[in-house]
């Protein structure tokens, strides 16, 4: 099988050496495909976001914006939380429920001393 060169252009402000060269360029190329697998998740998936929507910059860098929030609010209802998992939904039953509560559901005093306490985040 015949191997092609290919040629990437890296910007960092690391100093490369032989000795680290070829960890940044897995580390640049695996950061490339995270952030090109998301954009072609919000593209293509339920954002649709394939067509200009406005004709003015700041406005559809703003649109942008907010497709790029709620993906993230997104994953993370999603991902977030092992009780989701167990439950008999679509995804895009459990956006229209976390909407809906965004939309309808008071803060409550109790809520907001829950959010003030220090949180333990474990990666798996």
């Amino acid at each position: 099988m015949k191997t092609e060169d290919k040629e990437f252009l890296f910007i960092t402000d690391i100093r490369i050496t032989k000795r680290n060269a070829e960890k940044l360029v897995q580390a640049g190329r695996s950061r490339w495909k995270i952030e090109n697998e998301g954009f072609n998740h919000q593209k293509n998936g339920w954002h649709n976001i394939e067509h200009v929507n406005s004709h003015n910059y700041t406005a559809m860098k703003n649109h942008y914006l907010l497709v790029q929030i709620a993906d993230i609010l997104v994953q993370l209802y999603l991902n977030g939380a092992k009780i989701l998992k167990g439950l008999k939904k679509s995804a895009k039953e459990k956006s229209s429920d976390l909407l809906e509560a965004i939309r309808s559901r008071t803060l409550t005093d109790e809520d907001l001393h829950q959010l003030r306490k220090p949180m333990q985040v474990r990666f798996t």
